[in-house]
């Protein structure tokens, strides 16, 4: 499983580079491509982590039960101890929500391959737990990756019910081109939305 998650997104600036007459353009081409690249490894990197620590709170012995009283001090002991050894962002909150994930998206290895280069960020999954019908979250998880939507607008159309107003309309281009119009801005500067997102004191 390890080695196929690590192998997403892999694509070579070297081998896409492609030279041209203007050397600024080129230079803003490789700086942008290789930090692009950077980010996406993180954000792989960060995603699996994220579904590990769920996966193994999951292993504990739970009782069938997300908050039994062996899962609390389980949680409750874990954050305090990674607090202490890697500071702050391992609240007993931010391991319910690995826990969420793993359990809502078991699968995650070959929904990240099926997204290839357009990965979901944790943050977007983050949005994505908030939607309890899984037809609807599936909808948003596969929406959000092959439309390149930024956390924000994917937040938005959630918070908006995009996806049942898709499903009641007759006229689904209408209801399409006012969210891309309404969600215009928060598609803008995407590489600054990335950054935002790997702050060291929220990976989780």
């Amino acid at each position: 499983m390890e080695n196929k998650v690590m192998n997403i997104g892999q694509n070579s600036i070297m081998n896409n580079f492609v030279k041209t007459d203007d050397i600024l353009k080129d230079m803003c081409g490789i700086i942008e491509s290789s930090q692009k690249a950077a980010y996406q490894a993180v954000n792989t990197t960060l995603v699996q982590r994220n579904w590990m620590i769920g996966y193994r709170i999951a292993e504990e012995e739970f009782g069938g039960e997300e908050r039994s009283e062996y899962g609390l001090e389980v949680i409750k002991k874990l954050s305090k101890d990674l607090t202490n050894r890697y500071g702050k962002g391992y609240d007993r909150s931010n391991f319910y929500h690995c826990l969420r994930f793993y359990k809502n998206f078991p699968e995650i290895v070959d929904t990240m391959c099926r997204q290839s280069g357009n990965l979901l960020s944790w943050s977007h999954y983050r949005a994505l737990l908030q939607v309890e019908d899984k037809a609807a979250r599936d909808w948003y998880e596969k929406e959000a990756a092959e439309q390149t939507w930024s956390v924000r607008t994917l937040q938005r159309n959630i918070s908006s019910q995009y996806y049942y107003r898709m499903l009641k309309t007759q006229k689904q281009e209408l209801v399409e081109s006012e969210m891309k119009e309404l969600t215009a801005p928060y598609q803008n500067d995407k590489l600054n939305c990335v950054r935002e997102r790997f702050s060291v004191n929220n990976v989780l």
